[in-house]
């Protein structure tokens, strides 16, 4: 999904899909903590959190609650 110009100039961001990697297995009773999100794991024991994100705002408050449990952030990907 893209960017858009509103004609007052102003950018509005459509909703975006995130792969989000982190160190570690984080076991599924925290998927609560990370709303509109999956959790998954790689074939090297990390854990893989995707899901479709309304905004910047929502990605921060993602990333807030990784750095909030210290866990190590491998990766973020837009899809």
């Amino acid at each position: 999904m893209s960017q858009h110009l509103k004609s007052s100039g102003v950018r509005t961001t459509l909703a975006h899909s995130y792969c989000i990697v982190v160190e570690g297995t984080l076991g599924m009773e925290w998927s609560d903590w990370f709303p509109s999100m999956e959790v998954h794991y790689d074939h090297e024991g990390n854990t893989i959190l995707s899901g479709v994100l309304a905004d910047q705002a929502a990605l921060h408050g993602i990333l807030k609650r990784i750095r909030n449990l210290g866990l190590p952030l491998l990766s973020i990907q837009r899809e």
